[in-house]
């Protein structure tokens, strides 16, 4: 814990001025971005006596070693900096907001020759018209359905759509009159593309234009004794009208406006935004947060709506915004959304009337959202807590461990030997931080072996990670002795006849940033493996606990705990300890465990039967250079097995169409450099195959089953580990 007086700025360094601030952990991470209208007023209020603070700031700047800011011209340029840094870092003690579900919008492709109706969710993309979201896709397919009578948009995915255009014949929809097919050249490009904005319209809620005109089209049908087509027309209308009926009008004077709700307590908050369009609701979505910092409502809003409208523009920024509470101050806010949209956009607090009303109705949504979330919550953290105290107290360990990494080892009979490490914070899955290795030291079987080089080349880039950023200085290592690492230089560079990071170590990540990751003095973007973890886990006995202790031993680090979890009786192996640690059965903190070791086991296992995969369909002609998929496939099926294109002439191999001189040529020198393949078996059957059954993989085409043993299953560890 970090005492805010040993970083506070000088007297006058400050300025008094607009601007971002940033505070920095000892590990150099993003823990909070701010901004101010006055950075010297704000920052000051940030170092007065700890008494006098709010409990989690209090903890925010007692967790952080430093702070730095960014001097901007006005508040709105603050506002926009302030929005990118946290999207950037990700800090752990800003509010972020976790949406409750992934909900799904109805979005037309207007940036595809032929616009498709789907339902989509996720990121947004460019060129796309989105609608909703919704709170169920059934909700939207209902709809979709009834308005595809009026507007026969295509549906289909781009293979259906291709294959119906290469046959000649529309898909089912097409011939029950809901969709136009212009896979077929029913209607034109252009024609379509009418139909798919005159469907954006009606969604978008300009319904009475269309309505209006079906009956006038209608009544001319009935007038000119044309009945069968006034007789649809009229469905048409009815279905227009059941659509509309599916949204109520809530707002009569056809108001564009989110109206956004706020319910908090002490530790939580939750936000429900309704998406109003033409009067009736649209959409709805809600989001809950921690309060890990001291706001008010107005912040958990300003916060809202940077969330809500950081990505948008245009008319997905709505003319009117509703909210219980206003930032302070809100002209930055309210000229940024502005921005965003290109017209005004009017924030304000509804008053009276039939917006107050629906606001009402908001904030009731918003409440039992918030009651509905603790509810779910209360017992999952409780039951972390006490599962991280439990292992604290087992371990002896002077506080719970926040972080813990598990490590296991999957190979199969000695081959294609590999590991993973995975990461639980608090107890939850942080699936960005996971790492998988190949073991590259030695060939065959050892786990003890395998877990000392994963350890030591994990705890490797760690420490290289904290001599380049400068937590240690003059080349000093963890023991202060002032040398070089074992296998890391002074520099932070291996040793070992190739750089940290080669192509040894595979990492597995999203690149996501977040509140775990360590990062570069420079820029605070995340680096891997320079975060340590509190406990490391291993999965197995003493054996592979003392190999990992070991590790760390020969690195100088002696601040991380090392227990391991042996399969058979579930026991908890320390170093140097005789008899192991036996939790009981009960045992949150055992099941915590388990739960941690079963997922680096289902980790490693997955990507050692990637690679197995890969290197069962290996083939010959991957060697060749510049040989695509296209001209492999066309060479197989010219000659019929690599056993004939093997023994092909240079001249034969050119008549392949796509395949030249000097193309053949590598080939020809590819096959004759490879050893021929082991015969081919049949695992259903036993039957050698010959090579005329096996295709350019190197599998047999005689059975889709893998070509190993029957017994090769995680569940047996004898044979795949």
């Amino acid at each position: 814990m970090a005492d805010p007086s040993s970083y506070r700025p000088k007297p006058g360094q400050i300025p008094d001025s607009p601007g971002v601030y940033k505070f920095r952990d000892e590990h150099r991470r993003v823990i909070y971005v701010g901004k101010a209208k006055s950075l010297r007023q704000r920052l000051a209020s940030y170092f007065q006596d700890l008494a006098g603070l709010h409990p989690r700031t209090r903890t925010m700047v007692t967790t952080a070693a430093s702070v730095e800011w960014t001097v901007v011209s006005t508040e709105v340029e603050a506002l926009q900096l302030e929005y990118s840094w946290i999207k950037e870092f990700d800090p752990r003690f800003n509010v972020k907001y976790r949406d409750d579900k992934s909900y799904p919008y109805l979005a037309v492709t207007m940036n595809e020759e032929f616009p498709r109706v789907q339902v989509m969710r996720g990121h947004k993309r460019k060129g796309v018209r989105y609608f909703g979201p919704y709170g169920h896709a059934w909700a939207i397919r209902d709809t979709v359905d009834l308005l595809l009578r009026v507007f026969p948009v295509r549906t289909c995915s781009a293979g259906v759509f291709k294959n119906a255009a290469r046959t000649g014949r529309p898909c089912l929809l097409g011939y029950i009159g809901k969709c136009s097919a212009p896979c077929v050249g029913r209607v034109s490009a252009e024609e379509h593309r009418e139909l798919a904005e005159e469907f954006c319209d009606f969604m978008a809620g300009r319904t009475g234009t269309y309505i209006r005109r079906l009956e006038q089209q209608m009544t001319d049908a009935a007038e000119e004794m044309e009945y069968e087509r006034a007789a649809r027309l009229r469905d048409d209308i009815e279905a227009l009208r059941k659509a509309m009926e599916k949204n109520a009008v809530v707002l009569a004077d056809a108001t564009d406006a989110d109206l956004m709700a706020v319910a908090e307590d002490e530790l939580e908050a939750a936000v429900q935004i309704f998406h109003v369009r033409g009067g009736r609701v649209r959409g709805q979505r809600g989001w809950v947060t921690d309060k890990v910092e001291a706001v008010t409502t107005g912040d958990l809003v300003e916060h809202a709506l940077q969330q809500l409208y950081g990505e948008e523009t245009g008319d997905s920024v709505p003319k009117e915004v509703l909210v219980p509470a206003l930032p302070d101050p809100v002209e930055p806010v309210q000229e940024w959304l502005t921005e965003r949209r290109g017209s005004n956009v009017s924030l304000r607090i509804p008053q009276r009337g039939d917006k107050k009303a629906l606001m009402e109705t908001v904030q009731r949504n918003a409440l039992q959202a918030l009651g509905l979330h603790k509810t779910k919550r209360a017992s999952d953290l409780t039951t972390r807590s006490r599962a991280l105290e439990e292992i604290a107290g087992a371990l002896d360990l002077d506080s719970a461990p926040l972080r813990i990494e598990c490590y296991d080892i999957s190979h199969l009979q000695g081959d294609d030997v590999v590991a993973s490490m995975v990461v639980f914070e608090d107890g939850l899955q942080r699936k960005s931080e996971y790492r998988r290795f190949q073991i590259k030291g030695f060939e065959g079987q050892d786990d003890v072996r395998s877990m000392h080089e994963v350890i030591t080349r994990r705890f490797r880039r760690y420490l290289a990670e904290k001599e380049r950023t400068g937590e240690w200085t003059n080349g000093e290592n963890a023991s202060g002795d002032g040398a070089p690492r074992d296998g890391v230089s002074a520099d932070g560079t291996s040793t070992e006849g190739a750089p940290l990071g080669n192509a040894a170590l595979e990492g597995d990540t999203t690149g996501n940033a977040f509140a775990g990751n360590a990062f570069t003095e420079e820029d605070g973007r995340p680096k891997r493996f320079a975060y340590p973890p509190q406990l490391v886990v291993v999965d197995g006995g003493q054996p592979q606990v003392a190999a990992a202790k070991r590790a760390l031993d020969e690195l100088g680090i002696d601040d991380i705990a090392v227990c391991g979890l042996a399969k058979r009786l579930e026991e908890v192996w320390l170093p140097h300890e005789d008899d192991p640690v036996v939790l009981p059965r009960t045992s949150e903190g055992l099941y915590l465990l388990q739960r941690v070791r079963d997922e680096a086991h289902r980790f490693a296992i997955t990507y050692q039967r990637t690679k197995r995969a890969k290197r069962f369909k290996a083939s010959p002609l991957d060697e060749v250079p510049g040989l695509g998929e296209t001209r492999k496939q066309a060479l197989i099926k010219h000659f019929g097995s690599v056993k004939k294109l093997r023994s092909a002439t240079i001249d034969q191999i050119c008549e392949v169409p796509g395949i030249g001189r000097k193309t053949a040529e590598a080939v020809a020198v590819a096959l004759a450099q490879a050893a021929p393949a082991a015969p081919a078996v049949n695992t259903a059957t036993g039957e050698i195959m010959e090579d005329e059954e096996v295709g350019a993989s190197g599998t047999t085409t005689g059975s889709p089953e893998e070509p190993v043993t029957a017994g090769a299953s995680h569940e047996r560890r004898g044979q795949e580990t």
